[in-house]
């Protein structure tokens, strides 16, 4: 409004001063502004402004219009006071009050939303993480539940049958595994008791089979080794969580009567079983902690995570290859 009396002020003295026609039919005719112009007296000269006002320099509000007193004409072609109306300035801020309103609203939900699925996003992998928890308590607790089980009911007769002895040594070796297990995972002092020196391996492997014999001869799973003489440097309590763990898989997951090939050569361990075999589209997890391809046998999903984490450990490559129903093998380069 400021700017518009600005300009009528120059075109009047512009006018009077040059004695030429005052033309201001173009801001008469403005939508958003009613104008007039008084004289001394307060008497209309001429426009479309016909409220009664105060003439005295300034801004006013009168019924929800702004009205603009200008006397910076000082009486050019007799004219002393120039008065503009904003007809339309309530209805802008009430459209522009409108407008931020709604653009706060859409700000606002949209922030909201972005939050919403944020927060999924970020609590997701907190409630995955506290289910597969959940799963593995379940788990473990009927993993020890069932050899706990085979000793106590055993342990019940004062003479053991030779099957009874059986019974109990698969007990306490699967009891064993499972300790062995969860304490390489969970217990941060698994580093101090470490002994890394050359082992010969051909003679450790020749070793565990003795533990498997009983649950491949309960299975009825024959196992075929192929076996050279070979030398590493690694713990031994680690490379027998690395082949336990794959061979006892190898014989869980198997069919009854099936065949395990276990070959030691050229600096490379393969286990091989003639077993269920893994879905192609879940080898890429089943090194995951808590991951289990299937459920068809027991067990709660760290066995192949202790694998990964031992092969990092000591630079060794490892490779897994399937195919459902029929085998699957696992490779280790040294």
């Amino acid at each position: 409004m400021e700017n518009i009396s600005s300009q009528l002020s120059s075109r009047i003295i512009f006018s009077h001063m040059m004695d030429s026609k005052l033309d201001i039919d173009d801001y008469l005719n403005m939508k958003q502004y009613e104008i007039a112009f008084y004289d001394r007296e307060g008497k209309k000269i001429l426009g479309n402004f016909n409220d009664k006002i105060k003439l005295e320099n300034g801004f006013y509000q009168k019924d929800s219009n702004y009205i603009l007193v200008d006397n910076s004409t000082f009486g050019h072609l007799g004219i002393f006071h120039t008065v503009i109306k904003d007809k339309l300035f309530h209805s802008l801020v009430h459209t522009t009050r409108n407008k931020v309103l709604v653009v706060f609203l859409i700000t606002y939900s949209f922030i909201a939303l972005i939050g919403f699925f944020l927060a999924k996003l970020f609590i997701k992998p907190i409630k995955d993480e506290r289910e597969k928890l959940n799963n593995f308590i379940k788990d473990t607790t009927h993993e020890l539940n069932t050899p706990i089980s085979a000793i106590l009911m055993s342990s019940e007769s004062d003479n053991l049958t030779k099957k009874q002895l059986e019974r109990v040594k698969l007990a306490v070796h699967r009891i064993s595994e499972i300790y062995s297990d969860l304490t390489y995972i969970f217990l941060e002092e698994k580093d101090e008791n470490r002994v890394v020196h050359e082992l010969e391996l051909k003679a450790l492997i020749e070793e565990q089979l003795k533990y498997f014999e009983v649950i491949a001869l309960k299975r009825k799973i024959t196992i075929h080794l192929d076996l050279e003489e070979f030398s590493y440097k690694i713990d031994k309590n680690d490379f027998i969580r690395l082949f336990n763990n794959i061979l006892s898989n190898a014989i869980k997951y198997n069919k009854k009567e099936g065949e395990v090939f276990i070959t030691l050569k050229n600096s490379t361990l393969s286990i091989k079983d003639t077993g269920i075999g893994i879905e192609k589209k879940k080898l890429n997890d089943i090194f995951n902690r808590y991951y289990r391809a299937t459920k068809e046998q027991g067990g709660f999903g760290i066995g192949l995570n202790i694998v990964q984490n031992i092969c990092k450990e000591y630079d060794i490559s490892f490779d897994v290859k399937s195919q459902e129903r029929k085998e699957t093998t696992f490779t280790f380069k040294f």
